[in-house]
């Protein structure tokens, strides 16, 4: 066994206890080597091994093991993700960050060449997408290189050995309590100083926003099984009032929320998106507006930046570039607002859609199952849409909280074009817990519709071309459900005549399938496999009753009215021409290439005007929003929502 303690080019640092630590923590995950010193301890159960380690880890380093459980979880709900990196370069159960080298060979980028408008009025307008840069990486991203100076552990040992992971994660956070002055010890509530330091943030709010996280964790306790079988639990301290007056010895800059629309429970900066003239009469990168005074906020839409924090942040202050409301910072969960609510951002690649929603881009990468998303992000997150559903009225489900990929194309030629992020490894079953709008079964036992819900964990269908066209992507949870023209999973993929291409199983391929939380009318059933309508076809999954992807559901749906053989779907719903007022062009009504066909069924998420607004100057005095006598219906028609006319459909119960 090496000596870590004198081993040349070591930094000094660390005392021989906290190299006995790493060591320690190291042996509770091999059960073959002791803390030095000590005798040996009876091998865990192997389910019980990293529970293990976080006790070894936590008495090695004097950090209460409730404090190093709840950061943990904060960070990866305990995951190890077979070694993977995060979006943001984390590693393990403690994230600890190398992203140097986890992005340095990323070549991700978001299927698509949508217009970020998709309004017919003005040119096309399609921005290229920058690769990650790392060039410049704040503390934040490289803690891993700091816990294997501390730990004495190569970082090679930090990436892939989970207990060296939370041995790693112990001795920074035993750094920050030294660096804060403060006693070591097994009292919490003395830590969370060294809590908030753990996040890197740079400036209070956002460190304090996650150390009041992490303490929300440990009030509540958790327990779970992890994916890699391992059952970890933190017992609940309801009492537990930590105190934050170490904070004050951090040395943080004194971040500001002044002008921003967030919630008071997370960290948020104001980072404005430009509204500027530029070239010949163009500008850009949103459109001034009176939301909802001049029109109801019906969306959320949910995206991934494809891009590292840095240079999204570039990106969004680039007048020539396109815009969203807010970003979310992975590593801590910290929120930049650009665009305010009452002003239209140009993401979502349908007009109709921008106009009524607010867009939300997260910290990540579509193609890379392994690029897991952090809890703190996922939270985060969640408490900025509750804030902004209750503000504005946005029901939680599944076709108002829409994700880039369930956008409808706004005509027939663009419908190959659109985005496909945040893709099937999105977590929306734990994003809708979080939500406080949990999906669960709402219809009795053979009910007329379903609900999309399988275990993200265990769920794992093949996808291909996250690294190389046509090969398989790393085996990962998922949050989608592959649909089959029959009951039998060698029979063809459902096709989407709309992209007009052979189906694949690739990753940025939505043609046939379908997403947790959205619902569908039940068409058929035949043994463990359920048929449901989709894109005008019956399309079956699997459904086993043991272990379902898909529970009943209660809920309103729309069929052709009597007498009608068809009804035309539409990716906008748009006025009638005679809506229009003199000086501002009638948008024309075209219908995409799917029908709703009699005795079909399909979810509606209720019913929406016709409206278009109107903002193709920089002046925004000729702004105004067009109202027609049409009404629609939003529909869950394939992958994407599209929309009826409410003339043409009468509305059913499951």
């Amino acid at each position: 066994m090496r000596d870590l303690a004198t081993e040349p080019g070591r930094a000094a640092g660390p005392s021989r206890r906290v190299v006995r630590g790493a060591l320690g923590a190291l042996a509770a995950a091999a059960l073959t080597l002791p803390l030095l010193g000590a005798a040996p301890d009876p091998a865990p159960p192997a389910t019980a091994r990293l529970q293990q380690a976080f006790a070894s880890a936590a008495a090695a380093y004097d950090v209460p093991q409730s404090v190093l459980l709840g950061v943990s979880y904060l960070q990866s709900r305990w995951d190890a993700h077979g070694g993977a990196p995060s979006v943001t370069g984390g590693y393990g159960p403690m994230h600890l960050t190398d992203a140097r080298t986890a992005l340095a060979s990323a070549g991700h980028h978001s299927t698509g060449a949508e217009d970020p408008r998709g309004d017919d009025a003005r040119p096309a307008l399609r921005p290229s997408e920058p690769g990650p840069d790392t060039a410049k990486l704040p503390d934040r991203l490289t803690t891993l290189p700091r816990a294997a100076r501390l730990t004495g552990l190569d970082a090679e040992t930090l990436r892939e050995d989970p207990a060296a992971n939370v041995a790693g994660g112990a001795a920074l956070l035993a750094e920050a309590q030294r660096r804060l002055g403060a006693p070591a010890g097994d009292d919490p509530a003395d830590w969370y100083g060294a809590v908030a330091l753990f996040s890197g943030a740079d400036d209070r709010a956002s460190a304090t926003a996650y150390a009041n996280e992490v303490f929300a964790v440990i009030r509540d306790g958790e327990e779970r099984v992890t994916d890699a079988g391992q059952r970890v639990a933190l017992d609940a301290s309801p009492d537990l009032a930590p105190d934050p007056s170490a904070l004050d010895r951090a040395g943080l800059r004194e971040g500001s929320a002044a002008g921003t629309e967030c919630p008071r429970t997370v960290s948020c900066e104001w980072i404005p998106a430009p509204y500027e003239e530029f070239g010949d009469g163009d500008y850009g990168n949103h459109d001034l507006g009176n939301r909802p005074a001049s029109q109801r906020i019906r969306y959320i839409v949910v995206h991934d930046t494809e891009g590292a924090w840095e240079g999204v942040l570039d990106m969004v202050q680039d007048p020539t570039y396109v815009s969203w409301q807010y970003s979310l910072r992975s590593t801590d969960g910290h929120i930049a607002q650009h665009v305010k609510s009452k002003d239209v951002a140009w993401h979502a690649g349908n007009w109709y859609v921008n106009a009524a929603s607010i867009g939300l881009e997260h910290e990540g990468f579509l193609t890379d199952p392994d690029a897991w998303y952090t809890e703190a992000m996922y939270r985060s997150s969640a408490r900025l849409v509750t804030y902004l559903s209750d503000r504005h009225g946005i029901p939680l489900d599944r076709q108002h909280i829409l994700g880039h990929d369930t956008v409808p194309g706004t005509t027939a030629a663009t419908i190959p074009g659109m985005h496909t992020d945040p893709g099937p490894y999105w977590d929306w079953r734990h994003y809708f817990e979080l939500l406080g709008a949990p999906l669960e079964a709402t219809g009795k036992k053979n009910a007329g519709a379903v609900t999309i819900r399988p275990d993200y964990d265990t769920h794992r269908p093949v996808f291909t071309g996250c690294e190389t066209a046509g090969e398989p992507c790393a085996p990962h949870g998922s949050s989608a459900v592959r649909l089959y023209s029959d009951h039998d999973e060698n029979s063809p993929l459902i096709k989407d005549i709309g992209l007009g291409s052979t189906p694949t199983t690739g990753v940025n391929d939505l043609s046939s399938r379908v997403s947790t939380g959205q619902q569908y009318a039940v068409a058929d059933r035949w043994g463990d496999w359920t048929a449901i309508w989709y894109l005008g076809q019956k399309a079956w999954f699997r459904n086993p009753a043991k272990t379902p992807t898909a529970v009943p559901a209660k809920t309103k749906m729309i069929t052709p009215r009597r007498g009608l053989d068809s009804v035309p779907v539409y990716g906008r719903a748009y006025p009638e021409a005679a809506a229009y007022p003199e000086g501002v062009p009638a948008q024309t009504v075209s219908p995409l290439p799917y029908e709703v066909l009699a005795g079909q069924k399909y979810v509606t998420g209720g019913k929406v005007p016709s409206e278009y607004y109107y903002a193709v100057t920089f002046d925004p005095a000729s702004h105004q929003v067009v109202r027609g006598k049409d009404q629609y219906y939003e529909i869950q028609f394939g992958h994407r929502v599209g929309f009826v006319r409410a003339a043409d459909v009468t509305v059913v119960s499951s």
